[in-house]
């Protein structure tokens, strides 16, 4: 336990440093006011606002260990901008994505936010709990940018410009937990394996499984892992070695599809469950891809890329034709619900003749029953809660579009309820 903490201060106080540093490099710049005065249609414009343009940030991991998922989260969100601008744009500008691959790596995400903060007027985009967090102080502090991250640890809470879409992964490793306690068999007494990434994503989901596991009398057996660790053989071996009964898997896809492929292999035979960005479609075309199918479950804050409504078709038709080659994924549901948000926002902030950062914040906060058309309504109102806490099971399915199947639809269990997020 003394280990764990001292990796996670150590990992905390490099991001710290490197902040710091970034600061520092762009401090006049932050110095600058965000109002830039009225401009075109008599509308208060800031930071990333002319007459003719809004510019949008978005610091993406298209080479790191959520490469396929930061390519979709990205193209939906280019798809978006195309067909807003094509529509007209938004207060008669049009919408520019500005967008920087950071590989989930620290200095790369920290120099891109840096770079890109006094060019923008938020982010629709920001892939990496722990690096969102690193800069969180600085957002609230002086930038005070709206952010949408495709991250959902709980320390973002209680931030007016960081804003969760979905329950944060405290809430929905809960909610997983419960489908695992009233369908897969698990019961008190039993021990439930948790494989976690060090930092914010990990440490936040842990919490959530602890939590769950004393409501239901479990116990639960920590494997903490690193972003780059690849192969599970250790971790599924100690698990084994101790008789867990269900598995929780807070990481990136590789590390759950070797997991799951390792377990089978060995036949450790027991149902596992993911958080939402523990999973890609395109890990059913690897060797691990039968026992996915099998006994591999994920929760998600939306339904599926294949769900049957009338958005989530229309979301695969128009993707399918900007992008033919590309592989359907929740990436694409994530990015796109982002940008939906982000654009109603501007949209409100618009009509109050305010495109400030100050006044794109404020239209958020308005925004308390938005539907993306994924099963989810999310509430903004309230800074210090995540805009929804529930969750959707799904299963890896290659005969499904997307390659996912929904096998629980939206729900909260009582635990995920009555818990309270630790904010940031």
């Amino acid at each position: 336990m003394n280990h764990r903490r001292q990796a996670v201060r150590g990992l905390t106080a490099a991001l710290a440093v490197l902040v710091t540093l970034t600061a520092a490099g762009c401090s006049s710049k932050a110095k600058s006011g965000d109002d830039q005065g009225t401009g075109a249609g008599g509308v208060k414009a800031g930071k990333g606002v002319t007459d003719k343009t809004i510019a949008i940030g978005a610091l993406t991991d298209m080479t790191g260990v959520y490469a396929t998922l930061g390519k979709s989260v990205t193209q939906a969100q280019q798809l978006y901008v195309k067909q807003t601008n094509a529509a007209g744009g938004i207060c008669g500008r049009q919408l520019e994505l500005t967008v920087r691959d950071h590989g989930y790596d620290p200095q790369k995400a920290l120099s891109a936010y840096t770079e890109l903060e006094p060019k923008v007027v938020g982010y629709a985009q920001f892939i990496g709990s722990p690096f969102v967090a690193a800069v969180k102080q600085r957002i609230d502090g002086q930038d005070k940018g709206v952010v949408l991250p495709q991250a959902w640890s709980a320390s973002l809470l209680g931030s007016p410009y960081i804003r969760v879409l979905g329950a944060t992964y405290d809430v929905e490793t809960i909610n997983a937990v419960d489908f695992l306690v009233k369908e897969k068999g698990l019961k008190a007494g039993d021990k439930l394996g948790h494989v976690y990434f060090e930092g914010d994503y990990g440490e936040n989901a842990l919490a959530g499984s602890k939590y769950a596991a004393e409501k239901a009398g479990l116990t639960v057996v920590e494997q903490k892992i690193k972003p780059t660790d690849n192969d599970m053989s250790a971790q599924v071996a100690a698990l084994r070695k101790e008789g867990v009964k269900a598995i929780v898997i807070s990481a990136g896809p590789r590390q759950a599809a070797s997991l799951v492929g390792v377990a089978a292999a060995v036949k450790l035979l027991v149902p596992i469950v993911g958080n939402n960005s523990a999973f890609a479609p395109q890990l059913l075309g690897t060797q691990a891809g039968p026992a996915l199918e099998k006994m591999y479950w994920f929760a998600s804050p939306s339904l599926p890329i294949g769900a049957d409504t009338p958005a989530a078709k229309k979301l695969v038709a128009d993707y399918k034709t900007a992008y033919p080659s590309d592989t359907l994924d929740n990436g694409i549901v994530a990015g796109w619900t982002a940008a939906t948000v982000f654009g109603e926002a501007l949209k409100k902030a618009c009509a109050d003749k305010d495109l400030t950062r100050e006044g794109v914040d404020k239209a958020l906060l308005t925004l308390n029953a938005h539907d993306a058309g994924f099963g989810m309504t999310h509430d903004f109102s309230d800074p210090k809660a995540p805009s929804a806490r529930e969750s959707v099971i799904i299963q890896p399915d290659k005969t499904v579009p997307g390659g996912m199947r929904t096998v629980r639809e939206p729900f909260v269990s009582e635990a995920a309820r009555s818990f309270t997020p630790k904010t940031g």
